[in-house]
């Protein structure tokens, strides 16, 4: 079956068309079309996200199955309880919120992914990811020592959904603890999901699983037409996921 060509104004076909495990591009369902700020919205609504490399049209896909982390699931160890208490603990340690998004993506662009020479996130996703930032669909989670961007991650936020893209880390657990705050504030919020897109060793071990394309998307139909909450970071979020005992 050739693979459907988009044009800016073409919609998406349905996910049941993606290439499965039998082929060499198992999740593809589509190429080509534009990465504007309307159809990165309509994609991830239905489970579909852009991954491509230089010189490629953009590819659409929707693994099956797909990897997500339910955040009451979340998996956080004794040494990543230890280390988070220690960067809140320590002076010139912070976390933040949207405060440098644009840094944020250059590292992740620069930061392969496991298995992988080069990038996904080439020059025209970061301009993209940026419009949706402008948008309200794009944040970044941040951490901070001295003044310096040490860590973090970016995510798309559609209705109650969390759709997370990248991270990266220039100081060790810099980057899981960004994505510990993340998961603070989902449970926070009442957010019980937080879409991991491809499976993953690391992610397993944080408690992430592969679960079917057709549940994955009764997830979205259930939470992305609900009231997106406010993104902004607050310190007693932590009380959601450090132990009552260790009071902040």
């Amino acid at each position: 079956m050739a693979l459907p060509w988009l044009h800016d104004d073409t919609p998406f076909p349905p996910t049941a068309l993606a290439l499965d495990e039998h082929t060499d591009a198992p999740g593809l369902l589509a190429a080509g079309g534009d990465l504007s700020v309307r159809r990165l919205v309509d994609a991830y609504r239905h489970g579909i996200f852009p991954w491509y490399g230089p010189g490629q049209p953009v590819l659409w896909w929707t693994p099956d199955p797909r990897m997500v982390l339910a955040v009451a699931e979340f998996r956080l160890s004794r040494s990543l309880r230890r280390a988070v208490r220690r960067f809140l603990d320590t002076p010139g340690c912070e976390v933040r919120f949207d405060h440098a998004l644009p840094a944020v993506l250059d590292a992740c662009a620069s930061t392969p992914r496991p298995g992988q020479q080069g990038t996904w996130i080439v020059p025209a996703m970061v301009a993209a990811y940026r419009a949706l930032h402008q948008a309200g669909v794009t944040h970044s989670v941040e951490t901070w020592i001295d003044g310096r961007l040490v860590g973090g991650l970016y995510l798309n936020l559609v209705g109650r959904m969390v759709f997370g893209e990248s991270m990266f880390a220039h100081r060790t657990d810099a980057s899981k603890i960004a994505l510990c705050a993340l998961v603070a504030w989902c449970r926070a919020q009442g957010i019980d999901w937080i879409d991991c897109q491809q499976e993953t060793a690391h992610l397993a071990s944080l408690g992430a699983r592969p679960i079917a394309r057709s549940r994955f998307e009764a997830l979205l139909r259930e939470r992305v037409d609900a009231p997106t909450p406010s993104w902004a970071y607050d310190r007693h979020h932590w009380n959601c996921l450090l132990p009552a005992s260790e009071p902040m």
